[in-house]
């Protein structure tokens, strides 16, 4: 997930809607034309969240995860995600076109909303800095976690926990493993610890002896992942 430099040159890709894209292969390097700041943004690449997490645009995060991170940070990450359907590998963001493209005027100065935005993406670990000018950022978000869920309003809160008992729920067994396992993953990966995992697992309707199973798979997912 760390951005290395290359020498390769940039390409424009337009429709974005988020500044200055690039369709490189690999991480980029900012080009020394540019006559304002730009970020170089790579995908944090993770091969269990992005087979099991939520796309930004969807349902799940508009509903539950816009309360936690606030309108603009939610729109940024929505607008990134279209970036790498486009560039899948990485892409370049021109600071002052993205703050202005979603409304947060035409600063780039390290206070300005959109730099604000940013450092709530890495806040939440949705995002993480790999070096001065290259930002790693989720392509896939996961379930919110109990802290979090607590800054939902109270119908919010209810109707979460109602549709993952639901999933949780179903009839199908692997469907439920699968969700189950989504969730301790999710809960894991923002920090959570494994007691706590099993914990709000078994406050989401999940059988105790299922929370155990899929939080020790979770756990020893995310040691794998570590050490790779």
């Amino acid at each position: 997930m760390h951005a290395h430099s290359t020498d390769t040159t940039s390409t424009q890709a337009g429709g974005s809607g988020i500044g200055t894209a690039t369709s490189l292969p690999g991480n980029l390097v900012r080009s020394p034309s540019e006559p304002t700041p730009s970020l170089n943004v790579s995908p944090w690449t993770d091969p269990l969240l992005d087979a099991l997490g939520h796309d930004p645009r969807s349902a799940y995060v508009e509903t539950y995860w816009l309360g936690v991170l606030g309108p603009s940070t939610t729109w940024l990450l929505r607008r990134m995600a279209r970036c790498f359907d486009e560039s899948p590998d990485g892409f370049v963001i021109d600071i002052v076109e993205t703050a202005r493209a979603l409304g947060l005027g035409a600063s780039a100065s390290r206070h300005s909303p959109l730099m604000r935005s940013i450092s709530r993406c890495e806040l939440f670990k949705l995002a993480v800095r790999t070096g001065p000018v290259t930002l790693a950022v989720r392509r896939r978000l996961p379930p919110l976690t109990r802290r979090h869920l607590l800054r939902l309003p109270s119908s919010l809160q209810q109707q979460h926990n109602e549709l993952v008992a639901q999933e949780a729920g179903g009839r199908d067994p692997a469907a439920i493993r699968t969700r189950a396992r989504q969730l301790a993953l999710g809960l894991m990966e923002l920090g959570e610890s494994a007691s706590a995992t099993e914990s709000q697992l078994i406050c989401w309707k999940v059988h105790p002896a299922l929370a155990h199973e899929v939080t020790l798979w979770a756990a020893q997912a995310r040691e794998t992942a570590i050490l790779e």
